[in-house]
């Protein structure tokens, strides 16, 4: 059984998206190109400067401008366009009541996290809570992953990641933990099979299961 949870924030605790996608949209138009906000979905979660280099095969200069764009919208106004998944903070306060150590390991940065935790009375839910640092969007998975479990003492063998895609297995993987990917968030479909996660849930409730029951 795990002792040390520890979950991504975008597509698995908040649902972010509707903020995230408007704030992608609004930057890529400063570059004269459009999407619809359902393709761009998948800038939920990942490093911006990276998802802009892979989709849209920008510079590292032009990604690193359009994350600027980004923050442009995001800040004052896209931060606040999303909500927490129903069921979520009840499952993690039976967690935590079940003596389970819980962590957050996001890209976001990690001010923008605490900040939307806060806003629910969700902070104490969580041991640590660890993000990009800065105003930046560019510590990978692995990083802020690495310095979480650093921070609890966690061990590896008694560790899991919960996360919605496939940058939360692999960076699960780089820390030589598991995965639970749940697709609730923001995974294309065979996403998370494909990058090789632990265990997948449908929904929250079965998240709880097979966290307490191993």
């Amino acid at each position: 059984m795990y002792k040390y949870i520890l979950f991504d924030f975008d597509g698995t605790v908040f649902d972010t998206v509707e903020g995230i996608t408007k704030s992608a949209r609004y930057a890529l138009n400063k570059f004269g190109i459009d999407a619809e906000l359902d393709f761009l979905r998948q800038f939920a979660g990942p490093p911006l400067v990276d998802k802009f280099m892979e989709v849209y095969d920008f510079t590292k200069e032009q990604a690193e401008q359009a994350t600027i764009y980004f923050k442009e919208r995001y800040q004052p106004i896209g931060l606040h366009e999303c909500c927490i998944f129903p069921g979520i903070k009840e499952m993690l306060q039976n967690l935590r009541d079940a003596g389970f150590v819980l962590g957050i390991a996001t890209s976001k940065p990690q001010h923008l996290a605490e900040k939307l935790l806060q806003g629910e009375n969700m902070t104490e839910l969580f041991d640590v809570i660890c993000g990009s640092g800065g105003l930046g969007n560019n510590d990978t998975k692995e990083s802020v992953l690495r310095r979480a479990m650093e921070t609890l003492g966690a061990d590896p063998e008694a560790s899991v990641l919960v996360g919605d895609t496939k940058y939360d297995v692999l960076g699960a993987r780089a820390c030589g933990i598991d995965c639970i990917g749940v697709r609730y968030g923001y995974a294309a479909e065979g996403e998370l099979e494909e990058a090789g996660a632990k265990y997948i849930v449908d929904d929250i409730p079965a998240l709880e299961k097979l966290i307490t029951e191993g």
